[in-house]
């Protein structure tokens, strides 16, 4: 394709004052009365560029690598209204958009995403733990170059640096000029004459690494914790991407977390709920006594303000509630049995009469837990 700036003499970036002012100075110069024969076909060429690049939209079109002067390349042929030459290209060829350069060798690693097991007594007061990762390391043979020691990255013999190539196509809208990365260097602009014998040109290596982990207290699972530059070294040695460990709490035999709460079920006999007493309790912080006073009603909660789990990235902690569980004896001796009369005649509760109570949401909430396992 002809290239008019070359044919006016201008820049690329020439402004319409500088087009217009070399037109009229090659016109001058080549116009037939002064240049006679030997110069008409040149001052066609020049007349030529002249009536795309004074043109706003022709230039344009130029510019995108379609000459509006040839058959098919002007815009707008039946095509209607409000759809233009630009629609067209972007439909067919991505846009137009010219690369800007070679394509960088070192390029920003990706992301890594690891998971850890943590106890509840981790999560309630956090911990440091380390953790195993297999991820992409800088190769320490070539530093991240990629080439065998002592050798360097070479120019690009095809594309000469560039990292693309162009070349002039015809369709039926005209000759369209492409752009499209260099197939020798794969848009790098450089080749790799002699790749490192251990990475083999990629600048990087897969290494199993240990890293500590600080677990603040109150994660919980699905928590994630971001580790900066920890993740996989990009191609080329290039920076480290982030690496995030995904938090999942292992059940606890006897604890059940709700938020920063903590529940457990305490059986008492009912004897002692009903005379009261002080039963000591293993809960995470160590033992602490729980007092039961005389009456205790089967599910009442007991709460003991801050022996759960710590609030995330706050000060503070969850409480953890007893639920009493009140155990009815099944196996009675004479003695017993004898003695739990004298008890029910005293008290009047040898007939009792029934009496209907609306069911207390604790029933349906504690059934509920009681068939998904909580």
């Amino acid at each position: 394709m002809t290239d008019y700036y070359e044919t006016l003499g201008v820049a690329r970036d020439a402004s319409a004052e500088q087009i217009k002012k070399a037109y009229r100075k090659l016109a001058r110069e080549l116009h037939p009365d002064v240049a006679g024969e030997a110069g008409e076909e040149r001052f066609k060429d020049v007349a030529r560029a002249y009536e795309v690049l004074s043109n706003p939209e022709k230039r344009q079109q130029y510019d995108m690598g379609v000459d509006p002067t040839s058959p098919g390349g002007a815009a707008g042929g039946g095509f209607g209204q409000g759809f233009g030459f630009q629609d067209i290209f972007e439909t067919f060829f991505g846009g137009g958009g010219q690369p800007s350069g070679p394509v960088p060798r070192a390029r920003r690693g990706q992301d890594a995403l690891v998971r850890m097991d943590v106890d509840l007594a981790e999560a309630a007061f956090g911990a440091k733990r380390e953790l195993q990762v297999d991820t992409a390391v800088v190769c320490g043979t070539c530093g991240g170059d990629g080439c065998r020691p002592g050798t360097d990255v070479r120019t690009c013999e095809v594309c000469h640096g560039r990292g693309n190539v162009q070349r002039v196509a015809r369709s039926f809208l005209g000759q369209v000029m492409t752009t499209a990365p260099c197939a020798a260097c794969q848009g790098f602009g450089t080749v790799i004459p002699e790749p490192c014998p251990d990475c083999s040109g990629e600048g990087r290596v897969r290494s199993r690494r240990t890293l500590t982990v600080n677990v603040p207290a109150g994660v919980d699972t699905g928590t994630r914790i971001k580790l900066t530059s920890q993740g996989e070294v990009g191609p080329g040695g290039g920076p480290a991407g982030d690496l995030y460990v995904e938090i999942r709490e292992k059940p606890h035999e006897t604890f059940v977390r709700r938020g920063d709460d903590l529940h457990c079920t305490l059986p008492v006999p009912m004897t002692a709920a009903a005379l009261g007493t002080v039963l000591e309790l293993d809960t995470l912080d160590g033992p602490q006594e729980i007092d039961l006073r005389a009456g205790t009603q089967p599910g009442q909660i007991v709460t003991l303000k801050g022996l759960g789990v710590g609030h995330l990235h706050s000060g503070g902690r969850g409480d953890l509630n007893v639920h009493v569980e009140v155990q009815v004896p099944t196996a009675l001796d004479d003695e017993q049995t004898e003695l739990l009369r004298s008890l029910a005649e005293l008290r009047g509760e040898e007939r009792p009469e029934p009496r209907l109570a609306a069911a207390h949401p604790g029933v349906f909430s504690r059934l509920r837990d009681k068939l998904s396992g909580r």
